[in-house]
């Protein structure tokens, strides 16, 4: 089984995006005919719009000979809430992987937007892009960590999430060439143990999968993952013995890839793309909390010298093992349970993306009237005027930065509407 991103053009005659339902719609009579038979979706985006239509990257999963693993389920389903609840204020904070987002974008340099959102909710809940950092994730106690496939069936009310007190965790690493880097995960493992009493073990894999990144048309970080069935056998194994799925995998990076982007060339991190895919196909088919963190793939690559570097860059810079931030994300990731069950999508009061994200958290915000908050600074490679989705009055906020975000956020959790803090005021409508 592999995982392959396909990018297609879908014409606005064939999708008007008005909601999740014409999504669905043409996915089952446009976009899956464009796709190889049989195939699962797990991500789709929509990098580009215009006035003739939509440029979209779904990447899927593509059974090989011999393949044991159900191929049912479409990611394009999805529950419409009824009613929100608001005994507390719960936000989703979103920072794609893979986009070149300014901020975010690089080595868990979402991390201090994180603690500023969690300071102004009961309950945030984010995705390992935001506040991976190597070594390093500084998330709040209110912060709840989910894997961005899960977080996204979340936001389409199929799954709940059910806050826990500690996961026991498996970490699958890939077995090294050079001993001394297997040695450094089982160390990184042990100091988490230790350090926050994790309940954590590790099991090592010899040749479970090939990944390799690369770039879409768009510059997107995307990539092509071999051999999934020998990963898949081994978390079947385990699946019921842990709670939640940690990954230390090599990814054939080019070289060469290492200088463009510590230099300061500022090209989109070229694992990030191939590390979501292989996320959202465990979560997809598993239902389990999972992340990833890069396996170093040789000591030549470890020894390269990048001098001072971008300080989005730098926790990436100085990691062997890159692994601490998912060790702690993922020991009190939430258990994923029924839509019903748990925080659920009633319980979401406003989701905050970087401006231009166009892909199925956006439209199950327009779907469910869920107040999206838009920030400008964080731009990035994708190119859509959300102002053009027939978002209803109140629902969709462009604001200049994070901190103008969390102004909104206030609001909103006040019961106060934005217009009457802008000048000049508005004249009451008469009907």
């Amino acid at each position: 089984m592999k995982i392959v991103t396909f990018e297609e053009f879908i014409p606005k005659a064939q999708l008007n995006l008005d909601g999740l339902k014409n999504l669905q719609e043409c996915y089952a009579s446009y976009i899956s005919k464009k796709i190889p038979q049989p195939h699962r979706v797990i991500r789709f985006v929509i990098t580009k719009s215009d006035e003739t239509g939509y440029y979209c990257e779904i990447d899927c999963l593509i059974p090989e000979e011999g393949n044991v693993y159900s191929l049912e389920g479409n990611i394009f389903d999805f529950r419409k809430r009824r009613h929100e609840n608001t005994d507390k204020f719960t936000s989703v904070l979103l920072i794609p992987t893979g986009i070149g987002a300014e901020i975010g974008g690089h080595s868990g340099d979402g991390n201090s937007v994180a603690r500023l959102i969690a300071k102004a909710s009961d309950v945030l809940i984010t995705h390992p892009n935001v506040v991976n950092a190597a070594d390093i994730n500084e998330m709040t106690d209110n912060t709840e960590y989910v894997e961005g496939g899960t977080l996204t069936n979340f936001l389409l009310g199929k799954v709940g999430l059910e806050r826990v007190r500690q996961n026991k965790v498996l970490i699958l690493m890939d077995k090294h060439i050079e001993p001394s880097f297997n040695d450094d995960i089982i160390n990184i493992i042990s100091a988490a143990r230790v350090a926050f009493g994790m309940n954590c073990d590790v099991y090592e894999m010899e040749k479970s999968i090939k990944s390799v990144p690369g770039y879409s048309k768009s510059g997107r970080a995307i990539g092509q993952v071999e051999g999934l069935e020998k990963l898949f056998a081994i978390i079947e194994k385990f699946k019921n013995d842990y709670d939640a799925i940690g990954l230390s995998t090599f990814i054939q990076v080019p070289n060469n890839f290492y200088g463009e982007y510590f230099s300061t060339n500022n090209i989109v991190n070229p694992w990030g793309g191939t590390e979501a895919m292989l996320t959202h196909s465990v979560s997809e088919i598993f239902h389990i909390p999972c992340a990833h963190s890069p396996l170093t793939t040789s000591s030549e690559v470890e020894n390269l010298d990048f001098g001072v570097v971008d300080p989005r860059k730098s926790a990436d810079s100085i990691s062997r093992t890159e692994l601490y931030c998912i060790l702690k994300g993922l020991h009190r990731s939430p258990k994923i349970v029924g839509p019903t069950n748990g925080i659920t999508l009633e319980d979401v009061s406003c989701v905050i993306i970087p401006d231009g994200c166009l892909g199925l958290p956006t439209l199950a915000c327009l779907e469910n009237d869920i107040p999206l908050i838009v920030v400008k600074e964080n731009k990035n490679l994708m190119q859509n005027d959300l102002r053009k989705l027939p978002f209803k009055s109140n629902k969709l906020f462009f604001v200049d930065s994070y901190l103008e975000a969390v102004g909104v956020m206030m609001a909103l959790k006040a019961g106060l509407s934005i217009d009457v803090f802008r000048r000049p005021v508005k004249n009451t409508i008469k009907l």
